[in-house]
């Protein structure tokens, strides 16, 4: 490995290996999920199928990008999806960057936006044995996010409940885009019984709700949907805080995944700028906004932000706080961040170390030794 990356030594790195906060396992056909169901909901996806909340009845929810979004050399030889292989996702990533541990964030079923909610929780529920028998128990490195229909909240809870003390799983994952802001009290209850088994929420950027994904309507390409995503990022860490989520739910801990993270100081300074000024609207939030997103919130790297200066990156992550950032590749997606090259300024070294390593070890409980 050359020793010459923006970051430093990536051969300092690789020895001591990294956690990768974002990884995408997929199926080869939806039978490995139909295996986990109950012969009902196999009968109903056969018949039905899948109808998901989204304002375009027949097409995606967005413009697709090409071929799913996925690196064009982590196709399988045989023609199999991107991902769907343990062996190959070892020896094109796990192996030879040294993921110590890796957490799997499926995307492909998008039961979370599952118009009907018994069959999106049944579906969650063979998701979880899917990521389980698939992954988990043939390879200890990876870990498993709870998979949950947050609008189904007894299901949800139950399903956190039943899993909390399989150290196997160590997050609940939530879409971005929902029906409602994830703040609402509506989903209190589903995010108590997350921080009460002690259990962060994992946010990756997914789902269907119906509503365009931008502001003023549905965008004409990918190019425009993909910078929106940072928006709805945006949103929902807004709606976390202004609800008061943090204030009733201290030990909340949200991780906010392929949002980039360049975005978040300028979100609070007027966060807490508004506050000075409309407090009395929201008698119930004892601290600034940013004292809650400081305390409760996580972020992931991917997709790095590459400013024309890049030592205002260090200024961004300074910010932050090194010690609430944690890397992620996104592998097998296109824009998939490489270890060795994704910050394109000199991170010290001890940044280095809970970026890549310590941040995700603490929150998760992982073992880095």
């Amino acid at each position: 490995m050359s020793s010459n990356s923006p970051s430093g030594k990536a051969s300092d790195k690789r020895d001591a290996g990294i956690v990768d906060c974002d990884l995408h396992p997929s199926y080869g056909s939806f039978s490995e999920i139909d295996e986990f169901l109950p012969q009902r909901w196999r009968e109903h996806h056969a018949t039905i199928g899948v109808r998901l909340s989204r304002g375009l009845s027949k097409a995606g929810n967005y413009p697709r990008m090409s071929r799913g979004g996925v690196r064009m050399d982590a196709w399988l030889p045989d023609g199999g999806f991107p991902g769907s292989d343990l062996d190959f996702m070892r020896k094109q990533h796990l192996d030879p960057l040294n993921v110590r541990y890796g957490m799997l964030l499926p995307l492909l079923v998008e039961f979370f936006s599952e118009r009907n909610i018994e069959f999106g929780a049944a579906l969650a529920n063979a998701m979880n044995e899917w990521l389980l028998a698939k992954w988990c128990d043939r390879e200890p490195r990876l870990k498993a996010a709870i998979q949950i229909h947050i609008e189904h909240e007894k299901a949800a809870i139950a399903e956190i409940e039943r899993r909390a003390g399989d150290r196997r799983f160590v997050q609940v994952q939530i879409r971005l885009r929902g029906i409602e802001p994830l703040g609402r009290r509506r989903y209190w209850p589903v995010l108590e019984a997350c921080a009460a088994n002690g259990l962060p929420v994992v946010v990756h950027i997914s789902g269907t709700s119906g509503h365009p994904s931008t502001g003023g309507g549905w965008p004409s390409y990918y190019f425009e949907e993909h910078p929106a995503y940072v928006h709805a990022t945006q949103a929902l860490t807004t709606s976390l805080v202004c609800e008061g989520v943090f204030e009733q739910i201290p030990n909340l801990k949200v991780v906010l995944v392929e949002g980039g993270f360049a975005w978040l100081p300028s979100l609070c300074w007027r966060l807490d700028k508004a506050w000075k000024r409309l407090r009395s609207e929201v008698p119930f939030l004892r601290r600034s906004p940013s004292e809650y997103v400081r305390q409760n919130i996580w972020i992931t790297t991917q997709p790095a932000e590459e400013p024309e200066r890049p030592a205002d990156l260090l200024s961004t992550m300074e910010w932050i706080g090194p010690n609430r950032i944690m890397f992620s590749t996104d592998y097998p997606h296109w824009d998939q961040d490489d270890p060795r090259y994704a910050f394109k300024a000199a991170i010290p070294e001890d940044w280095k170390r809970m970026i890549f390593r310590e941040n995700a070890s603490a929150l998760y409980g992982l073992d880095i030794r």
